[in-house]
């Protein structure tokens, strides 16, 4: 069942990610991505009061944390899993580690990008 739950969490924030990227894009035009930051930052800080309601706090029940915290925020944005990931390793003492997944994951990411882009603008 907890799949199911997630699956169904997934497609509401892909619908999510489209209608809100979508809004924002075309309430400000420009060739900055201002759809795809919002859709990020609001991730990210929804990730953020998730994680510290139902981890630190223990107040999201445990059977509903996989469907929003997977499943809704896993298919609105993976950049708030990045951010979290990267704030528990600094606030472990690991800010070199955080930094670097940062750094990597943004240039890395970057060259993917690129390298999807060169394979299908090949074919």
């Amino acid at each position: 069942m907890t799949l199911v739950l997630i699956g169904v969490g997934g497609a509401a924030g892909a619908v999510a990610r489209y209608l809100v990227d979508g809004a924002v894009s075309s309430a400000v035009r420009g060739a900055f991505p201002w759809g795809t930051l919002i859709v990020n930052l609001s991730g990210s800080f929804a990730l953020g009061l998730l994680f510290g309601l139902a981890i630190e706090r223990a107040v999201l029940p445990s059977d509903i944390r996989a469907p929003l915290m997977i499943g809704f925020l896993g298919a609105y944005t993976t950049f708030s899993t990045l951010m979290l990931e990267s704030l528990r390793l600094w606030e472990d003492g690991s800010l070199p580690l955080a930094l670097a997944n940062l750094v990597a994951s943004s240039a890395l990411g970057m060259t993917a990008v690129i390298a999807g882009l060169v394979l299908a603008r090949a074919l």
